[in-house]
């Protein structure tokens, strides 16, 4: 063989190792991301969390949330005359709550509004879902007049008329109805209203350059304090107290996260959303969003977009921070304050 022969053949292999090498580092610049296995201890007792205690990190956000502490869940009947048409049940005389619980319809639902039945409590002296061993003298039956289905409208005005004349027929009971044309109209009003100031914030965190595995996009965000959701591929940042809504969630991809072998999935995407309604204004939970965002930006080499795919720079984020604070300040001037239970049930 010549030395000319001998020299191709050795640039042919130099070329192959070279394509195949290539090849190689394609493959695992491209191979998502993946948790750390040596990092399976507490991450909690390291790590920033968003949704508990005072951390550095998060700046002047946690400390406003630490000195206004949120009251604890609301307790009180479920009715409201604010968003509910109520109609008085007066009664022949006394009825157990057993009587009344084996009375109560079979579906709590007038159409598309949550209907109600309560009676007064008179050890307690308030309102409350009828209970077995209980006594009433009174009782009274609601349904929603909007939510985000929309306004109660004629035929679920109506329906809530059957069940609770069903009711009444039952322990011997008599009910005063609003009159349904103000009733219809009001409700009109209010679900115009509940339009206008209705907001749900996301923000898209998309990949720079390689993929993420479920488990690493869980591992990262769970040293923020996000805990799984209960559907696959949701995670929840929790409310201070139990019981409320969590402040924040958290998505990525169901099918990945439900994939035979998750870590060979490949998310390029997830959602930071915020149901601005649901979550008590002093939980800073747009505070939260912009931290959460930025640290797992930081951590997962991502970027922070609307859902366009437009980059959301730090002064639009502070501009969207003012108007949620516009947006908080009419919802109080109605009495719907954010993560109150009428607002809950409302944007709902």
């Amino acid at each position: 063989m010549s030395n000319l022969q001998i020299g191709l053949a050795l640039a042919g292999v130099l070329v192959l190792a070279a394509m195949v090498g290539h090849g190689v580092w394609a493959a695992r610049r491209n191979r998502p991301r993946q948790a750390d296995a040596n990092d399976a201890t507490d991450m909690a007792a390291t790590e920033p969390q968003l949704g508990a205690g005072i951390e550095p990190e998060l700046g002047a956000a946690a400390f406003e949330l630490a000195q206004f502490p949120l009251a604890g869940p609301e307790i009180k009947p479920a009715l409201d005359a604010l968003i509910d048409v109520i109609a008085p049940i007066a009664l022949d005389g006394p009825v157990s709550g057993d009587a009344a619980l084996a009375a109560m319809p079979t579906t709590r639902r007038a159409g598309g509004k949550p209907f109600f039945i309560e009676g007064f409590s008179e050890p307690s002296q308030r309102w409350e879902m009828p209970l077995a061993g209980q006594r009433y003298a009174v009782f009274q039956a609601g349904v929603q007049l909007a939510n985000r289905s929309g306004a109660l409208n004629d035929i679920e005005y109506s329906e809530f008329v059957m069940k609770t004349q069903a009711f009444c027929d039952a322990v011997n009971g008599t009910a005063d109805f609003p009159e349904m044309r103000e009733e219809v109209a009001r409700a009109r009003e209010l679900d115009q209203f509940a339009s206008e100031h209705d907001a749900q914030l996301g923000f898209v965190l998309r990949a720079r350059n390689a993929a993420w595995s479920p488990g690493y996009v869980q591992q990262n965000a769970s040293r923020l304090g996000f805990v799984a959701g209960v559907v696959p591929g949701r995670m929840v940042l929790p409310a201070s107290l139990p019981g409320l809504p969590p402040i924040l969630g958290l998505t990525f991809d169901t099918q990945a996260a439900l994939a035979e072998d998750p870590a060979q999935s490949a998310i390029r995407e997830l959602v930071i959303s915020l149901d601005v309604a649901q979550v008590d204004r002093h939980e800073n939970a747009f505070g939260h969003m912009r931290d959460a965002a930025r640290l797992l930006t930081q951590s997962m080499d991502g970027l922070v977009t609307d859902d366009n795919g437009v980059v959301l720079t730090p002064e639009a984020m502070e501009q969207i921070a003012t108007e949620l604070e516009l947006l908080y300040d009419r919802l109080d001037a109605h009495d719907l304050s954010a993560g109150s239970a009428v607002a809950r049930r409302l944007f709902s």
